[in-house]
């Protein structure tokens, strides 16, 4: 990779973790990267001031009327049109000095790449999980019904990416959006085996990892898993593999159906949740949602 970008939104809630994730970017040990920052809803003096120091960075303005998903269409339009690849990080996460050198260093080889993240509370505190796929996992295997490549432990070629693109205005889980378009047009995906971010989990989360879930959350997350595959159907599928536009289709209409007989009835959302916090294993992003080892709640309409 010749020429490299790194890429983060800022939005008003996470000022106080601004200084510390500026200079986690700062001690990277390959500096060779161009920095871009999307405001969302946020100012450069308002993010300045909280990092306590002005980058050297591209800005890119959020705009009266973005979306999450409009203002990052935005800036990764632009960067793709710069860049050979971007490693992409959440402002409100810590990039471990290694974290550029190994994406690209991973780039060289694959497509779509992630790390682990060694999970921490919101001061930072390490919490005794790390989030990963299972050691040797398929990792085309993982989709499209879970993720394990997030905003924060990505980086992507920028063919691949604008490939993938655009991202629906509508897109809350735009990492997962993209990665599912990428796995859709055989996309090479890779994982690396060390740590190389620190994940905050707090209450602003939009996607939480580490149990237990109350209901209240599987039944939100719910509503954003199913209108996750809506999106991913509705967008330009020409050249995906039809076996996994096959496998997109029947997850989403299990999720329709976990949706309609397991949310839609609480004492069933009761009993799925009580298993659920039961499993005690860890779990990729959205697999709390229709649970495979607990298909046999909402298997008939009765819920047996």
């Amino acid at each position: 990779m010749t020429s490299l970008a790194l890429y983060t939104t800022v939005y008003p809630g996470v000022e106080s973790f601004l200084a510390d994730w500026h200079a986690s970017v700062a001690r990277q040990t390959d500096a060779d990267f161009r920095l871009w920052i999307g405001l969302d809803v946020m100012d450069v003096e308002a993010a300045t001031a909280a990092m306590g120091a002005e980058p050297d960075a591209v800005w890119v303005q959020g705009i009266p009327g973005d979306t999450p998903g409009s203002l990052r269409q935005r800036a990764l339009a632009q960067v793709v049109e710069r860049h050979d690849a971007v490693v992409l990080v959440d402002s409100d996460d810590l990039l471990h000095p290694s974290r550029v050198a190994t994406a690209r260093a991973m780039l060289a080889a694959d497509e779509f790449v992630g790390c682990p993240l060694r999970v921490v509370d919101v001061r930072g505190a390490g919490l005794g999980m790390t989030f990963a796929p299972p050691a040797g996992a398929d990792l085309a295997a993982i989709f499209p019904h879970t993720n394990a490549f997030g905003m924060s432990n990505s980086a992507v070629r920028a063919g691949l990416l604008e490939r993938c693109m655009p991202i629906p205005a509508a897109a809350v889980l735009v990492d997962w959006y993209l990665a599912t378009r990428a796995w859709l047009f055989g996309a090479r995906f890779a994982y690396g085996d060390r740590v190389e971010m620190d994940y905050r989990q707090y209450g602003a989360n939009t996607a939480r990892v580490r149990g237990p879930y109350p209901a209240s959350q599987v039944a939100e997350d719910a509503d954003l898993v199913v209108e996750h595959y809506r999106l991913v159907r509705a967008s330009d599928l020409s050249g995906a593999r039809p076996d996994r536009l096959a496998a997109l289709e029947a997850a989403a209409e299990e999720v329709d159906t976990f949706k309609a007989r397991v949310v839609g009835r609480g004492e069933v959302l009761s009993r799925y949740v009580a298993a659920l916090n039961e499993l005690g294993t860890p779990m990729l992003w959205w697999a709390w949602v229709a649970h495979p080892a607990l298909r046999h709640l909402w298997a008939t309409e009765e819920g047996e």
